[in-house]
């Protein structure tokens, strides 16, 4: 597997496309992790939340990072990191548009509101619906994507391209150490069990 570092760019335009990742907060030493819904705009991403232990969390401690990710397979994945701050969009005088922005690049997301206003199913739970706008500035940005390097892209394509793979592999072999014995891995398992009796 080849493992590339993305350029600030990439994973921006990333962050544009994805809708889906894991904030990461921490107070008193202690890390806490969920999963979140957000829209990126001018190096911010935009959230939503009722109050809990999150919010609470952010308000003490800001420094947050996120996650965000593609996955298809274990060679084909991009992930993408932020380092940022925590800012509350505040309901008030002036504060106000930075609420209306926010609802404004998450509505267009179906189920935006989830899990912010899904109604918590465990027993005891305060039914708490006012919603929290807030972002999250992005003070670092780094990424990586892997995809599979030449033998692991053979073995994906399947049975013709390894015998073409092996073939070319074989071609190569008068040019290595004999003593490396390289051919007798890429025989079949039954020639390779008749040729270790010899």
């Amino acid at each position: 597997m080849q493992i590339l570092e993305l350029t600030t760019t990439e994973c921006i335009e990333i962050l544009t496309r994805l809708k889906f990742g894991r904030l990461g907060c921490s107070r008193s030493n202690q890390p806490y992790i969920v999963p979140f819904n957000f829209a990126y705009h001018e190096r911010h991403l935009y959230s939503v939340a009722t109050l809990g232990q999150k919010i609470e969390w952010m308000r003490t401690n800001p420094l947050v990072c996120v996650e965000a990710d593609e996955i298809v397979d274990h060679v084909h994945w991009t992930s993408v990191v932020v380092q940022g701050r925590y800012e509350e969009c505040m309901d008030t005088p002036g504060g106000g548009a930075e609420n209306d922005l926010a609802y404004t690049l998450l509505q267009q997301q179906a189920t935006w509101w989830e899990p912010a206003s899904v109604k918590r199913a465990h027993p005891g739970a305060v039914e708490q619906v006012t919603p929290t706008y807030y972002r999250i500035h992005i003070d670092r940005v780094t990424g990586r994507s892997a995809k599979p390097d030449v033998i692991e892209a053979a073995a994906l394509r399947g049975p013709a391209t390894t015998s073409r793979l092996k073939s070319w592999v074989k071609s190569l072999l008068p040019r290595v150490r004999p003593s490396l014995e390289l051919d007798y891995w890429l025989l079949e398992p039954d020639k390779r069990e008749m040729r270790s009796r010899r």
